[in-house]
């Protein structure tokens, strides 16, 4: 079956200019490049993805607008814990040291963000569901190098040997 028989590479040009993130300049680039000539199997090459994948980005481009087809469908799933507001005030918080929000620290942890969450919100997170709020807040987590003497930057010692403890911080993008 032919796709976007219906759609013109015009048309899908139009819609990328006024793109906006990753995952619709994929989705578009797919479909101008198919357009082109490019086959499925070849986009799905390219794109990283399974060609299944792109199969449902053509039909999605043959049943919607281009600007349409090319976002994220809504998906169904439970409510955030932190509305949008609140959400934001936490992100406006830790890209600040902790110090700034009364805690005792140098930067903030997925156990102390937990804390946080619990004291300033009322609401309870996992430790990794902590890492992902950090993440998508805008904050990375950089292993440091341990300095000659097994000291770590931060003044703490980590010289057991064969620990395996990895030492880092999260720090703002």
């Amino acid at each position: 079956m032919a796709h976007l028989d219906d759609t013109t590479v015009e048309e899908l040009h139009d819609a990328l200019e006024n793109a906006e993130g990753k995952t619709p300049t994929q989705r578009l680039l797919a479909a101008i490049a198919y357009k082109h000539g490019v086959t499925q199997t070849e986009l799905a090459e390219w794109h990283d993805v399974e060609r299944r994948t792109i199969y449902s980005w053509l039909e999605r481009f043959d049943a919607e607008s281009p600007e349409r087809a090319a976002l994220d469908a809504p998906r169904s799933g439970r409510p955030r814990k932190l509305p949008a507001e609140r959400r934001r005030a936490f992100e406006r918080t830790v890209r600040e040291p902790p110090t700034h929000a009364g805690y005792d620290a140098e930067t903030w942890t997925p156990a102390l963000v937990q804390q946080y969450l619990e004291e300033a919100h009322d609401v309870e997170y996992s430790l990794p569901s902590c890492r992902r709020l950090m993440k998508e807040a805008g904050l990375r987590y950089r292993r440091t190098r341990p300095t000659g003497g097994g000291a770590e930057p931060d003044g703490s010692d980590d010289s057991r040997e064969g620990s395996g403890n990895r030492r880092g911080r999260w720090v703002p993008e």
